[in-house]
């Protein structure tokens, strides 16, 4: 972990009226972004670094407000810098939905419930001040796949059937989402914080949002890249969001077809990560994420992109779940 203190910091948090607090450099997340727990007798924040050119606060700093101005739990915002790429949060505390279902899983339902609810009031709203999920959009993020997993296993694959599949999978998906919900892009146990009991839950980590189908939020809690939620917890949670939304089978087709594309954009990125960051410990998500992609493969809905799999991704890399990766 990176302990350095940036240039600018103490100038940031005095003019923010924090004199003399104490900085607490934490854990960073895939990005270049820091973070660090800012403490103080009167209590405490937590400062976001999101240096330019690499990062941009500027989205960060708009989803936020529009959180918070529409009712969802987002930090407040207490002091920016934009220019300097810093931003001064509530603190929500430490308690993060994924190590508290690891030390208490018999709450597991409730949790889950609670977070699916926050997405039900999202849905609510009208769709934020963001740029919509457009088909190009889909296709670039699903072409990670093939850009960055495909080359570490030495395969020849057929690009223009990869774009062809994809294009007539999310297609049908498209007239659905329109005018759109808020997406998060990034809503899962890791990024959910608990605040002063289960029903109040924090939200981190949208500065990504865009609006797209409401699907998709659900699609990153439920077949969570980095935690396990068994097949029938998912399978609970699915029903309780389709009796509180009024949705129905088509509903989940989409969720499939957005699982398998935001599955197999996941394998890119995290390879992407181990190549060009010098990240090798995403390496170790990969079989949850390759056994999730087949599952959402085996639906109807997505039988050109599965045959597009069968024809081009050996069997035995399929069974080993992605294969072997020497870091």
């Amino acid at each position: 972990m990176d302990l350095t203190i940036p240039p600018g910091v103490e100038a940031f948090l005095n003019k923010a009226g924090w004199v003399g607090a104490e900085i607490e450099p934490l854990a960073g997340d895939a990005s270049f972004r820091r973070y660090f727990r800012i403490r103080r007798s009167a209590g405490n924040a937590m400062l976001m670094h999101a240096p330019p050119p690499n990062e941009d606060p500027e989205p960060f700093l708009r989803a936020a407000k529009w959180l918070d101005a529409n009712g969802m739990r987002a930090p407040h915002i207490l002091a920016e810098d934009a220019e300097q790429g810093f931003v001064l949060l509530e603190d929500f505390g430490e308690v993060r939905m994924r190590e508290y279902l690891d030390a208490w899983p018999q709450d597991e339902d409730e949790v889950y419930r609670n977070a699916i609810d926050a997405l039900l009031q999202l849905r609510k709203l009208p769709a934020g001040p963001f740029t919509g999920y457009t088909l190009a959009e889909y296709q670039r993020e699903a072409r990670l796949f093939i850009e960055w997993y495909v080359p570490t296993q030495a395969l020849y694959v057929d690009g223009r059937g990869w774009t062809a599949a994809w294009e007539e999978v999310l297609s049908n998906l498209l007239p659905r989402q329109r005018p759109g919900v808020t997406v998060l892009r990034d809503y899962h146990a890791e990024n959910i914080m608990l605040l002063n009991g289960l029903d109040r839950q924090g939200l981190l980590d949208f500065q990504d949002a865009l609006n797209g189908h409401a699907a998709y939020d659900l699609v990153s809690l439920l077949q969570d890249a980095r935690r396990d939620v068994s097949p029938e917890l998912e399978a609970r949670m699915l029903d309780y969001y389709l009796q509180q939304s009024g949705e129905g089978e088509e509903f989940l087709a989409d969720y499939a077809r957005l699982g398998a594309q935001r599955n197999a954009k996941i394998v890119g990125i995290f390879v992407r990560l181990w190549k060009r960051d010098g990240k090798p410990r995403y390496l170790e998500y990969i079989p949850r994420v390759w056994a999730l992609l087949e599952r959402d493969l085996a639906h109807p809905s997505l039988a050109p992109v599965a045959a597009w799999f069968d024809a081009n991704i050996p069997a035995e890399l399929r069974a080993a779940m992605g294969g072997a990766y020497a870091a």
